[in-house]
């Protein structure tokens, strides 16, 4: 299969990759992007590189997830970065990568991440999740901000400018990169599938169920600016039409997680989007151990005990998610900051 090919190459970069230098501390503040028509204000956070040296306090506070170290509201470094926008998966927040983030700036990246209105862990509204052409739009308005109106823009290289996804939001980052929903391939594919997961989502959110939102989502929802894509075991690659996969132009580094805890199925998924992009500007990686829950953040001695208590049937987030995965995400760490740093 074309994806084994990928697979050796992607851990034969990273076993021939060097330690990264992390020159600055990573500082982190709060972001607000306003709509005009008040409609889908975006919050969410902006790591970035920093000289301060403190004081540090954790990014944020949680019984289950453990935080990274940050310098809260610190000057940024005087110098020009490399700008990355993340997206969480389903009914997740902009906490989602913390641990991502926090590493990136370190290394001479600011990040951005907001919480979609509708798909995440405090916006469920059933019309907003319908409308999921935004998450793409939410990350264009992220852009123009981080790149104008923002404090932040004298800092950021307006030319060096990437994206990072997990699950579903590795789906906003595929669309992002040139992709096209066909609402009719995705029928004809849930038809004889149905029981898929992304099948079974996409029609519970009522996704392009009619013909103005089929238009909405079959729209062109590409960014020109964004110059590479790292996509984290994203779900619904069948709904995109695979012509429009094929002439993605832009470099994508695709990680599998061959441990399939979340009901996602490998062979329909990544390892289908790597089969369909084009073979020069595409990476794969797929760790024999790699969970698609080992994207999310560390999780405390007792989190799974926690959930497993008080949200039975949510433990599965956490597990193996203490050492084990912080050492997975030093991996994804350096293939990121490598991919991104060569594209």
């Amino acid at each position: 299969m074309r994806h084994s090919s990928y697979l050796l190459a992607g851990i034969l970069a990273m076993c021939a990759a060097t330690a990264f230098a992390q020159p600055y501390r990573s500082a982190m503040t709060e972001l607000k992007v306003a709509d005009a028509e008040g409609e889908r204000d975006l919050s969410g956070f902006i790591w970035y590189p920093t000289d301060a040296i403190g004081p540090e306090t954790y990014d944020f506070e949680s019984e289950v997830w453990a935080g990274t170290k940050v310098v809260k509201d610190a000057a940024p470094a005087t110098s020009r970065f490399s700008f990355v926008v993340l997206s969480y998966g389903m009914f997740g927040n902009a906490y989602n990568q913390a641990w991502l983030a926090g590493a990136l700036a370190r290394r001479g990246y600011i990040v951005a991440a907001i919480s979609h209105p509708g798909t995440s862990t405090w916006s469920r509204d059933p019309d907003l999740t319908r409308q999921l052409w935004e998450r793409p739009k939410d990350i264009f308005r992220v852009i123009d901000h981080a790149t104008g109106a923002s404090d932040f823009a004298q800092y950021v290289n307006s030319d060096r400018i990437y994206m990072a996804g997990h699950s579903l939001g590795g789906f906003t980052a595929v669309a992002l990169a040139g992709a096209r929903y066909d609402a009719a391939g995705l029928k004809q594919f849930c038809d004889t599938q149905p029981d898929e997961l992304a099948c079974g989502i996409l029609s519970g959110w009522k996704i392009a169920q009619t013909p103005e939102d089929r238009a909405q989502m079959e729209v062109d929802l590409s960014d020109p600016r964004i110059k590479a894509f790292a996509v984290f075991d994203l779900g619904g690659t069948q709904s995109f039409s695979e012509m429009s996969l094929r002439q993605i132009d832009r470099p994508m580094l695709v990680f599998g997680a061959p441990i399939m805890n979340s009901g996602l199925t490998l062979d329909i998924e990544s390892r289908a989007l790597i089969a369909a992009l084009p073979t020069r500007n595409a990476r794969y990686i797929e760790p024999e151990t790699l969970s698609h829950f080992d994207f999310l953040g560390r999780c405390k001695p007792g989190g799974y005990e926690l959930l497993a208590k008080e949200e039975p049937g949510d433990e599965i987030i956490c597990s193996d998610g203490g050492t084990a995965r912080a050492a997975k995400h030093e991996t994804i760490i350096d293939a990121v900051t490598d991919f991104f740093s060569n594209s």
